[in-house]
C-alpha cells in the first residue's frame, strides 16, 4: 500500500480521542470474587425473553504485527500518531481494507468501483474532517460502540462523530422505495431465536466502506446478525450486497468484547482540531 494513501488513511482515522467513564460499576453486573467484571456469566435477557445486547462493545483488535504482515512495513513509517488509544492496533485490520481477505484476482469490485477507488487515493490529506465514517467503518476505528436496546427499537450509538443509528423491531419493513437516502441507510430487525437479524438499505453513496475508500452505491443492502455468546462477548456478521459496485456479496465477522464499566464520550473531529496546518505541507 503507496505511504500517501496510508497517510491519507490515518489523517480519516486519528480525529478523536478514545475515553470511558471512569470508576462507576455498572448496576446489575455480574463479578467475581474479586469484584472484576464476570464476562463469561450468562447472557442478560430482555423482559421479552430476548437477548439483551445493551452495553459497551468494543470490536477485537487487529495487532501491531498482523497490520504489519496485511499492509507492509510501510505502515509504520507512514503512520503518526500522537493520541493515547489510537496508536496502530486499536482498530480492526477491516477499517484499512474490506476486502482484505480477497487475493487481487478474487477481488468482487467492478470496473466502476476500481476507479472510485482510483480517486480515492489521491484524497487531500488536509481534508482531515472531510469523510464521513459511515457503516461498517464507525464500529472499526479506535472508538467503543454502545447498544441500547427497548422492545421495538435498539440504538447504536458511536463513539466516533456522535454517530447513531436506529433499528426498529416493532414488526416494520424496509420500505420499497426511499425518498431520503441516508448517510447510515434505514434499518429494521427481527429475531431469529437467540440472533438479531438487522436489514438495512436505503442508502446514499456518499460513504465509503473502509478508510482506504472502497465505495458502495445507493444500491447497498447490509445485512447484519448479534448474538451475544455470553455476558462479555458479542458475534456480529456483517453481509454487504452491492450489484452496482461489486460482482457478489461479501461478509466480514468481527466479535466485539464488552467494556465493563465504562461508557463512551461526545466526540466531535473539529473540535481543537490543529492537523490541517501540518498536513497541508505534505
Amino acid at each position: 500500500m503507496p505511504r500517501q494513501r496510508l497517510f491519507v488513511l490515518f489523517a480519516f482515522l486519528t480525529t478523536s480521542v478514545h475515553a470511558q467513564w471512569l470508576n462507576f460499576p455498572t448496576p446489575g453486573t455480574p463479578r467475581t470474587r474479586d469484584g472484576k467484571p464476570n464476562l463469561a456469566a450468562p447472557v442478560p435477557r430482555a423482559t421479552d425473553g430476548k437477548p439483551d445486547l445493551s452495553g459497551v462493545w468494543m470490536h477485537e483488535l487487529t495487532s501491531v504485527a498482523e497490520m504489519r504482515r496485511l499492509y507492509g512495513a510501510s505502515i509504520d513509517a507512514a503512520v503518526k500518531v500522537d493520541v493515547p488509544g489510537m496508536e496502530i492496533g486499536t482498530q480492526h485490520k477491516y477499517a484499512f481494507n474490506i476486502l482484505v481477505d480477497f487475493k487481487p484476482e478474487e477481488s468482487p469490485m467492478r470496473p466502476e468501483a476500481a476507479e472510485i477507488l482510483k480517486r480515492a487515493a489521491n484524497r487531500n490529506p488536509a481534508d482531515v474532517c472531510m469523510g464521513h465514517p459511515g457503516i461498517p467503518l464507525a464500529d472499526l476505528l479506535s472508538e467503543p460502540i454502545k447498544i441500547v436496546q427497548s422492545p421495538r427499537l435498539t440504538v447504536v450509538l458511536y463513539e466516533v462523530d456522535n454517530l447513531r443509528r436506529q433499528i426498529y423491531t416493532d414488526g416494520r419493513g424496509l420500505p420499497k422505495e426511499f425518498d431520503y437516502p441516508a448517510f447510515h441507510g434505514y434499518s429494521v430487525g427481527h429475531w431469529e431465536r437467540d440472533v438479531l437479524v438487522v436489514e438495512t438499505a436505503g442508502f446514499n453513496d456518499k460513504t465509503p466502506l473502509d478508510a482506504m475508500g472502497h465505495p458502495h452505491s445507493d444500491a447497498l443492502r447490509i445485512t447484519e446478525r448479534y448474538r451475544r455468546r455470553d455476558f462479555g462477548h458479542l458475534d456480529v456478521e456483517m453481509t454487504f450486497d452491492d450489484p452496482k459496485m461489486y460482482t457478489k456479496p461479501f461478509a466480514i465477522r468481527v466479535p466485539h468484547d464488552l467494556l465493563a464499566d465504562s461508557d463512551i464520550f461526545e466526540s466531535f473531529c473539529d473540535e481543537n482540531e490543529r492537523d490541517r496546518s501540518h498536513l497541508q505541507k505534505q
